[in-house]
């Protein structure tokens, strides 16, 4: 079977549902991203190409398999350029975070673990 491909809206990419995993919140990757130059020039090309050719490559999704809370493990300048852009929705693959280790899943998406209210 094919890796799962679903989709989720941006709105979800904020510090209490879908978290960045190498940043403590999501303004420490704009901020770091904004900082550095090759990290700018990487969101400047996805800022000019996102509009018109869209999302080439999805974001990956981890879950931890004992909190349950999600992570994009794959695709932080992705997702801020997403944000910047105020994008509606985004495709993603996602995979379970456990101590056996980790594998692309091919089965649909636990949606009630981001299915919480935007607290904004």
């Amino acid at each position: 079977m094919a890796r799962y491909l679903g989709t989720l809206p941006v709105s979800l990419l904020r510090d209490d549902a879908i978290r960045p995993t190498e940043y403590t919140r999501w303004a420490d990757a704009h901020t770091r991203f904004a900082r550095r130059e090759k990290d700018a020039a990487i969101l400047a090309d996805l800022l000019a190409t996102i509009p018109h050719q869209g999302l080439r490559v999805p974001l990956v999704l981890g879950i931890s398999d004992r909190y349950g809370d999600v992570y994009v493990a794959d695709g932080h300048h992705r997702a801020v350029a997403l944000r910047t852009l105020r994008a509606r929705r985004f495709p993603f693959h996602w995979y379970w975070i456990k101590a056996a280790g980790v594998r692309i899943e091919d089965r649909p998406f636990p949606y009630y673990l981001v299915d919480r209210p935007d607290p904004a």
